[in-house]
C-alpha cells in the first residue's frame, strides 16, 4: 500500500465522520435517543483518530537523526495503537456506560424521524468512506482474504480505516435497529440494548487493532514473498554463493531492514569481497525498493554453523 493511497482513505473517512458526528449530535439533541448520543460520540473518535493516523504519518516522514538513526518510520503505528485505544475508550466504553444507564432508567424515543433520517444518511456516507478505503486496499491486497490482508498488512492506516468503517456500519444498524424497535415497542430499553451493541461492537474492533499494531510496534519481519525475493537476489552463484542465515524488520511500513551472512569463495580479496556486497546490495534494492538499510556479513559456508543458526558457539569447536 502507498502512504499516498492510505492518506485518500483516511482523508474521505475524516469528512464523512465529521459530517456524520454533527448530524448524530443534532438527532440526540431532539429525539434523546441513546442510541444516537453512542453513535454521535463513536463518530467523533473516529474523526480523531484520522486526525491521529494523519498526525502520525506527517511526523513518520521526518529524517533520520543521531537520536534515532533509523528515521521515524514507526511514527505511524505508535498512531494506530492510539487509535486503538481511543477508539476502546472513548467509543467503546462510553457506549456501554450510555447503553446501560438507558437500560437501567429507559425512556421514549422523541421526534423519531430525527434519528432514522440522520442513520440512512449516516449509512451512505460511511459507504462511501468504505468504498474508498476498499478501492485502495485492493491494490495491496493481491489474493489475500480481508482478515489476511488486516492481519498481514505492514501500513496501519488502511487496516484502521477498514475496520471502523465496517464497525461504523454494523453500528448503524444496530443504532437503527434499537431505535426502531423502541418507538415501534414504545420501550425505550431496546434503544439502550442498541448503544450496548454498538459499545461492544467498538471495543471487539479496538482489541484487534490494539493486537495487530502492537506485533508491529514490536517489530514484524518481512513477508515470506519479500524474503524469498531477496534472498533470490543476495545470490548470484559466482561471488555470492548462498544466504547462510538472514533477518530482517521492518522500521516502518515502507522501509526494511535486512541482515545477512553470506558464503563468498575462500580465495576471495578483501576488494573482491566487498565489491560482492556492493553488487548484492544493489541488486537486492532493484528487487525490493523497501529494503533500505542493509548489513551483509561475508562468510565461508560451514554446514554444521549453518545448522546451529549462524552460532558458533552452538556447534562442537565451533569457529
Amino acid at each position: 500500500m502507498s502512504a499516498s493511497g492510505g492518506s485518500r482513505a483516511v482523508v474521505a473517512a475524516l469528512g464523512a465522520n465529521l459530517a456524520i458526528a454533527v448530524a448524530k449530535f443534532v438527532a440526540f439533541a431532539f429525539s434523546g435517543s441513546s442510541s444516537m448520543l453512542a453513535e454521535g460520540v463513536h463518530s467523533l473518535a473516529d474523526s480523531g483518530n484520522q486526525v491521529l493516523l494523519l498526525f502520525g504519518g506527517r511526523r513518520a516522514k521526518r529524517a533520520a537523526d543521531t537520536e534515532h538513526p533509523f528515521g521515524y518510520g514507526r511514527e505511524r503505528y505508535v498512531s494506530g495503537f492510539l487509535v486503538s485505544i481511543v477508539l476502546f475508550t472513548l467509543g467503546g466504553v462510553f457506549a456501554l456506560y450510555e447503553g446501560y444507564e438507558k437500560v437501567s432508567h429507559p425512556h421514549p424515543v422523541d421526534d423519531w424521524y430525527w434519528p432514522v433520517g440522520v442513520l440512512l444518511f449516516a449509512m451512505a456516507a460511511e459507504g462511501m468512506s468504505f468504498r474508498t478505503a476498499v478501492g485502495e486496499a485492493r491494490q495491496g491486497k493481491g489474493a489475500q482474504s480481508w482478515p489476511q490482508y488486516v492481519r498481514t498488512a505492514k501500513a496501519p492506516e488502511l487496516p484502521v480505516v477498514l475496520l471502523e468503517d465496517f464497525g461504523a456500519l454494523i453500528g448503524l444498524v444496530l443504532a437503527l435497529i434499537g431505535v426502531g424497535t423502541a418507538v415501534l415497542t414504545h420501550d425505550g430499553v431496546w434503544d439502550g440494548a442498541g448503544s450496548l451493541g454498538i459499545g461492544t461492537l467498538l471495543v471487539l474492533i479496538a482489541v484487534v487493532l490494539a493486537t495487530e499494531t502492537k506485533s508491529l510496534l514490536l517489530g514484524e519481519s518481512a513477508g515470506p514473498q519479500v524474503v524469498e525475493r531477496i534472498r533470490a537476489a543476495l545470490v548470484d552463484g559466482e561471488s555470492v554463493f548462498r544466504v547462510i542465515h538472514m533477518r530482517t524488520l521492518h522500521l516502518g511500513p515502507e522501509e526494511l531492514l535486512v541482515a545477512a551472512k553470506i558464503s563468498v569463495p575462500a580465495e576471495a580479496t578483501g576488494a573482491q569481497i566487498a565489491g560482492a556486497i556492493n553488487a548484492a546490495e544493489a541488486r537486492v534494492r532493484a528487487a525490493e525498493p523497501i529494503a533500505r538499510v542493509i548489513y551483509l556479513e561475508p562468510d565461508l559456508y560451514d554446514e554444521a554453523v549453518a545448522a546451529a543458526g549462524g552460532n558458533p558457539a552452538a556447534t562442537p569447536g565451533g569457529r
